[in-house]
Protein backbone atom coordinates (compact mmCIF):
# COMPACT_ATOMS: atom_id res chain seq x y z
CA UNK A 1 0.00 0.00 0.00
CA UNK A 2 1.56 3.28 -1.12
CA UNK A 3 1.94 5.93 1.56
CA UNK A 4 0.07 9.21 1.32
CA UNK A 5 2.59 11.81 2.43
CA UNK A 6 0.81 14.95 1.19
CA UNK A 7 -2.64 16.02 -0.03
CA UNK A 8 -2.94 19.43 -1.65
CA UNK A 9 -2.36 22.03 1.12
CA UNK A 10 -3.26 19.80 4.10
CA UNK A 11 -0.73 19.44 6.87
CA UNK A 12 0.94 16.04 7.05
CA UNK A 13 2.91 14.39 9.82
CA UNK A 14 5.33 13.23 7.12
CA UNK A 15 6.27 16.90 6.79
CA UNK A 16 7.42 16.86 10.39
CA UNK A 17 9.41 13.60 10.41
CA UNK A 18 9.80 12.13 6.93
CA UNK A 19 12.69 9.94 8.07
CA UNK A 20 10.51 8.33 10.75
CA UNK A 21 6.94 7.86 9.54
CA UNK A 22 7.42 5.80 6.32
CA UNK A 23 9.27 3.07 8.20
CA UNK A 24 6.83 3.34 11.10
CA UNK A 25 3.88 2.85 8.78
CA UNK A 26 5.38 -0.26 7.18
CA UNK A 27 6.07 -1.83 10.59
CA UNK A 28 2.60 -1.02 11.95
CA UNK A 29 0.90 -2.29 8.82
CA UNK A 30 2.79 -5.58 8.94
CA UNK A 31 2.19 -6.13 12.66
CA UNK A 32 -1.51 -5.34 12.48
CA UNK A 33 -2.03 -7.46 9.39
CA UNK A 34 -0.48 -10.45 11.14
CA UNK A 35 -2.72 -9.90 14.18
CA UNK A 36 -5.81 -9.58 12.02
CA UNK A 37 -4.94 -12.66 9.95
CA UNK A 38 -4.38 -14.76 13.08
CA UNK A 39 -7.65 -13.57 14.61
CA UNK A 40 -9.54 -14.25 11.39
CA UNK A 41 -8.12 -17.78 11.08
CA UNK A 42 -9.15 -18.55 14.66
CA UNK A 43 -12.62 -17.13 14.07
CA UNK A 44 -13.11 -19.21 10.93
CA UNK A 45 -12.04 -22.36 12.80
CA UNK A 46 -14.40 -21.65 15.67
CA UNK A 47 -17.33 -20.49 13.58
CA UNK A 48 -18.54 -23.97 12.73
CA UNK A 49 -18.86 -24.86 16.40
CA UNK A 50 -20.97 -21.81 17.27
CA UNK A 51 -24.74 -22.03 17.39
CA UNK A 52 -26.76 -19.56 15.35
CA UNK A 53 -27.59 -17.51 18.43
CA UNK A 54 -23.95 -17.39 19.49
CA UNK A 55 -23.00 -16.25 15.99
CA UNK A 56 -25.52 -13.45 16.17
CA UNK A 57 -24.11 -12.32 19.50
CA UNK A 58 -20.50 -12.26 18.27
CA UNK A 59 -21.32 -10.78 14.83
CA UNK A 60 -18.00 -9.30 13.84
CA UNK A 61 -17.32 -7.76 17.27
CA UNK A 62 -13.73 -8.90 16.92
CA UNK A 63 -13.22 -6.79 13.83
CA UNK A 64 -14.85 -3.72 15.34
CA UNK A 65 -12.67 -3.92 18.43
CA UNK A 66 -9.60 -4.65 16.31
CA UNK A 67 -9.92 -1.29 14.63
CA UNK A 68 -11.35 0.50 17.64
CA UNK A 69 -8.52 3.02 17.71
CA UNK A 70 -8.90 3.70 14.03
CA UNK A 71 -12.63 4.15 14.47
CA UNK A 72 -11.93 6.74 17.15
CA UNK A 73 -9.75 8.63 14.69
CA UNK A 74 -12.48 8.69 12.05
CA UNK A 75 -15.78 8.45 13.91
CA UNK A 76 -17.76 9.64 10.91
CA UNK A 77 -16.39 7.04 8.53
CA UNK A 78 -18.71 4.03 8.68
CA UNK A 79 -18.11 2.64 5.19
CA UNK A 80 -16.22 -0.38 6.51
CA UNK A 81 -18.45 -0.95 9.54
CA UNK A 82 -20.46 -4.08 8.81
CA UNK A 83 -21.32 -7.33 10.52
CA UNK A 84 -19.94 -9.81 8.03
CA UNK A 85 -16.76 -11.77 8.53
CA UNK A 86 -14.70 -12.00 5.31
CA UNK A 87 -15.19 -15.46 3.85
CA UNK A 88 -11.75 -15.78 2.23
CA UNK A 89 -8.27 -14.33 2.47
CA UNK A 90 -8.69 -12.14 -0.60
CA UNK A 91 -11.74 -10.48 0.96
CA UNK A 92 -9.84 -10.10 4.23
CA UNK A 93 -6.95 -8.35 2.48
CA UNK A 94 -9.37 -5.92 0.81
CA UNK A 95 -11.10 -5.33 4.14
CA UNK A 96 -7.75 -4.55 5.75
CA UNK A 97 -6.68 -2.21 2.95
CA UNK A 98 -10.01 -0.38 3.06
CA UNK A 99 -9.64 0.06 6.80
CA UNK A 100 -6.29 1.80 6.26
CA UNK A 101 -7.64 4.54 3.99
CA UNK A 102 -9.09 6.67 6.84
CA UNK A 103 -5.93 6.03 8.83
CA UNK A 104 -3.78 7.30 5.98
CA UNK A 105 -6.03 10.32 5.52
CA UNK A 106 -5.62 11.07 9.21
CA UNK A 107 -1.84 10.99 8.97
CA UNK A 108 -2.01 13.15 5.84
CA UNK A 109 -4.17 15.85 7.47
CA UNK A 110 -2.95 16.03 11.08
CA UNK A 111 0.08 16.15 13.30
CA UNK A 112 0.06 15.69 17.07
CA UNK A 113 -0.54 19.41 17.60
CA UNK A 114 -2.02 20.67 14.30
CA UNK A 115 -4.77 19.70 11.87
CA UNK A 116 -6.27 20.65 8.52
CA UNK A 117 -9.98 20.43 7.80
CA UNK A 118 -10.10 17.44 5.47
CA UNK A 119 -12.73 17.43 2.75
CA UNK A 120 -14.85 14.30 3.26
CA UNK A 121 -14.81 13.66 -0.49
CA UNK A 122 -11.32 12.23 -0.10
CA UNK A 123 -12.84 9.25 1.74
CA UNK A 124 -14.65 8.28 -1.47
CA UNK A 125 -11.97 9.42 -3.92
CA UNK A 126 -11.49 6.31 -6.08
CA UNK A 127 -8.44 7.73 -7.83
CA UNK A 128 -6.73 8.22 -4.49
CA UNK A 129 -7.79 4.74 -3.39
CA UNK A 130 -6.35 3.29 -6.60
CA UNK A 131 -2.93 4.85 -6.08
CA UNK A 132 -2.80 3.87 -2.40
CA UNK A 133 -4.02 0.29 -2.69
CA UNK A 134 -2.38 -0.82 -5.92
CA UNK A 135 1.24 0.14 -5.21
CA UNK A 136 3.85 -1.17 -2.73
CA UNK A 137 4.56 0.40 0.68
CA UNK A 138 7.80 1.98 -0.51
CA UNK A 139 6.02 4.23 -3.01
CA UNK A 140 5.36 7.64 -1.45
CA UNK A 141 2.53 9.72 -2.93
CA UNK A 142 2.04 13.48 -3.07
CA UNK A 143 -1.57 13.87 -4.21
CA UNK A 144 -1.89 17.07 -6.23
CA UNK A 145 0.39 18.96 -3.82
CA UNK A 146 0.33 22.75 -3.77
CA UNK A 147 3.78 24.32 -3.84
CA UNK A 148 4.71 27.68 -2.40
CA UNK A 149 6.78 29.45 -5.07
CA UNK A 150 8.03 32.91 -4.17
CA UNK A 151 4.87 35.02 -4.10
CA UNK A 152 2.44 32.48 -5.51
CA UNK A 153 1.11 28.97 -5.03
CA UNK A 154 0.74 26.26 -7.68
CA UNK A 155 -1.24 23.01 -7.58
CA UNK A 156 0.59 20.27 -9.42
CA UNK A 157 0.03 16.77 -10.78
CA UNK A 158 0.42 13.53 -8.85
CA UNK A 159 3.98 12.89 -7.72
CA UNK A 160 4.88 9.27 -6.98
CA UNK A 161 8.30 8.76 -5.42
CA UNK A 162 9.85 5.28 -5.49
CA UNK A 163 13.25 4.28 -4.09
CA UNK A 164 14.67 4.74 -7.60
CA UNK A 165 13.06 7.93 -8.87
CA UNK A 166 10.18 10.36 -9.22
CA UNK A 167 7.24 9.74 -11.53
CA UNK A 168 4.99 12.72 -12.29
CA UNK A 169 1.59 11.41 -13.37
CA UNK A 170 -1.23 13.14 -15.22
CA UNK A 171 -4.44 11.12 -15.25
CA UNK A 172 -6.47 11.65 -18.45
CA UNK A 173 -9.67 9.61 -18.60
CA UNK A 174 -12.95 9.72 -20.52
CA UNK A 175 -15.66 7.26 -21.52
CA UNK A 176 -14.09 4.03 -22.75
CA UNK A 177 -15.47 4.53 -26.27
CA UNK A 178 -13.22 7.58 -26.73
CA UNK A 179 -9.68 7.33 -28.08
CA UNK A 180 -7.12 9.89 -26.96
CA UNK A 181 -4.92 11.11 -29.82
CA UNK A 182 -1.63 12.69 -28.79
CA UNK A 183 -0.82 15.93 -30.54
CA UNK A 184 1.77 18.59 -29.85
CA UNK A 185 2.68 20.35 -26.61
CA UNK A 186 -0.44 22.54 -26.79
CA UNK A 187 -3.28 20.51 -28.30
CA UNK A 188 -4.45 16.91 -28.13
CA UNK A 189 -7.60 15.31 -29.52
CA UNK A 190 -10.46 13.07 -28.47
CA UNK A 191 -11.84 10.79 -31.17
CA UNK A 192 -15.16 8.95 -31.17
CA UNK A 193 -17.04 7.64 -34.21
CA UNK A 194 -14.48 9.35 -36.48
CA UNK A 195 -15.25 12.72 -34.93
CA UNK A 196 -12.41 14.65 -33.31
CA UNK A 197 -12.53 17.35 -30.67
CA UNK A 198 -9.67 19.37 -29.22
CA UNK A 199 -8.43 19.31 -25.64
CA UNK A 200 -5.59 21.11 -23.93
CA UNK A 201 -2.46 18.97 -24.02
CA UNK A 202 -1.78 17.27 -20.68
CA UNK A 203 1.89 17.83 -21.40
CA UNK A 204 1.48 21.47 -20.33
CA UNK A 205 0.63 20.49 -16.77
CA UNK A 206 3.25 17.72 -16.66
CA UNK A 207 6.03 20.04 -17.77
CA UNK A 208 4.96 22.68 -15.27
CA UNK A 209 5.10 20.15 -12.43
CA UNK A 210 8.44 18.82 -13.66
CA UNK A 211 9.85 22.36 -13.68
CA UNK A 212 8.77 22.89 -10.07
CA UNK A 213 10.25 19.58 -8.90
CA UNK A 214 13.52 20.13 -10.76
CA UNK A 215 13.94 23.64 -9.36
CA UNK A 216 13.50 22.40 -5.79
CA UNK A 217 15.92 19.50 -6.20
CA UNK A 218 18.42 21.83 -7.89
CA UNK A 219 18.29 24.17 -4.90
CA UNK A 220 19.47 21.31 -2.67
CA UNK A 221 21.88 19.97 -5.28
CA UNK A 222 20.08 16.63 -5.47
CA UNK A 223 20.27 14.45 -8.55
CA UNK A 224 17.31 12.05 -8.66
CA UNK A 225 15.69 10.59 -11.81
CA UNK A 226 12.42 12.19 -12.94
CA UNK A 227 10.06 10.89 -15.59
CA UNK A 228 6.61 11.97 -16.75
CA UNK A 229 3.60 9.72 -17.35
CA UNK A 230 0.26 10.36 -18.98
CA UNK A 231 -2.04 7.63 -17.70
CA UNK A 232 -5.44 6.57 -18.98
CA UNK A 233 -6.90 3.40 -17.49
CA UNK A 234 -10.06 3.67 -19.63
CA UNK A 235 -8.86 4.91 -23.01
CA UNK A 236 -6.49 3.94 -25.78
CA UNK A 237 -3.82 6.54 -26.49
CA UNK A 238 -2.70 6.88 -30.11
CA UNK A 239 0.67 8.48 -30.77
CA UNK A 240 3.60 8.38 -33.16
CA UNK A 241 6.46 9.00 -30.74
CA UNK A 242 6.74 9.76 -27.05
CA UNK A 243 8.58 12.92 -25.94
CA UNK A 244 11.90 12.54 -24.14
CA UNK A 245 11.59 11.02 -20.66
CA UNK A 246 7.81 10.70 -21.07
CA UNK A 247 5.58 7.67 -21.41
CA UNK A 248 1.96 7.32 -22.53
CA UNK A 249 0.14 4.54 -20.70
CA UNK A 250 -3.22 3.79 -22.27
CA UNK A 251 -5.77 1.14 -21.32
CA UNK A 252 -3.93 -1.49 -23.36
CA UNK A 253 -0.68 -0.90 -21.44
CA UNK A 254 -2.10 -0.15 -18.02
CA UNK A 255 -2.00 -3.66 -16.55
CA UNK A 256 1.64 -4.23 -17.53
CA UNK A 257 2.62 -0.82 -16.18
CA UNK A 258 0.85 -1.56 -12.90
CA UNK A 259 2.25 -5.10 -12.64
CA UNK A 260 5.80 -3.79 -13.09
CA UNK A 261 5.19 -1.37 -10.21
CA UNK A 262 3.70 -4.05 -7.97
CA UNK A 263 6.55 -6.47 -8.68
CA UNK A 264 9.20 -3.90 -7.80
CA UNK A 265 10.85 -4.87 -4.51
CA UNK A 266 13.13 -2.47 -2.68
CA UNK A 267 13.46 -1.03 0.80
CA UNK A 268 13.04 2.68 1.43
CA UNK A 269 16.16 4.63 0.43
CA UNK A 270 17.76 7.52 2.29
CA UNK A 271 17.98 9.61 -0.89
CA UNK A 272 14.31 8.91 -1.61
CA UNK A 273 13.34 10.27 1.81
CA UNK A 274 15.67 13.24 1.40
CA UNK A 275 13.95 14.08 -1.88
CA UNK A 276 10.57 13.89 -0.14
CA UNK A 277 11.85 16.11 2.65
CA UNK A 278 12.97 18.79 0.19
CA UNK A 279 9.69 18.74 -1.72
CA UNK A 280 7.58 18.83 1.45
CA UNK A 281 9.53 21.83 2.74
CA UNK A 282 8.25 23.81 -0.24
CA UNK A 283 4.64 22.65 -0.06
CA UNK A 284 2.01 25.19 0.92
CA UNK A 285 0.13 24.20 4.08
CA UNK A 286 -3.08 25.40 5.71
CA UNK A 287 -3.65 24.20 9.27
CA UNK A 288 -4.82 25.16 12.76
CA UNK A 289 -3.73 24.09 16.21
CA UNK A 290 -5.56 21.04 17.56
CA UNK A 291 -7.29 21.91 20.85
CA UNK A 292 -7.35 18.26 21.88
CA UNK A 293 -3.74 17.45 20.97
CA UNK A 294 -2.85 16.52 24.55
CA UNK A 295 -5.40 13.71 24.33
CA UNK A 296 -4.08 12.33 21.04
CA UNK A 297 -2.09 9.48 22.52
CA UNK A 298 -2.82 6.89 19.85
CA UNK A 299 -1.34 8.62 16.85
CA UNK A 300 1.29 5.94 16.38
CA UNK A 301 -1.17 3.06 16.40
CA UNK A 302 -3.71 1.64 14.02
Amino acid sequence: MAQLIKIQDYISRYQREIFHYPGQFIRLKKDNWNKLLNSWELEIEEQDSLSSSEEEESNFSMWKSFFKKREKIEEDDNEWDNNEIPTNKTALIQYFLDSLIPFQLNWASTTVSEMSFLDKEFHSDYTLKYFLQRFPDTYLLLYNPIFNLKNTTLETDLILISPLGIEIIRLVEYQSSITIVAGDDRTWFLEENNIRSRIISPMISLKRTEKVVKSILSKYEINFPIKKTILSRNNLIEYNTEPFNTQYIGSDQHEKWLTDKRNFVSPLKHLQLKVCDCLLKHCYTTSVRRPEWDEDKDVYQF
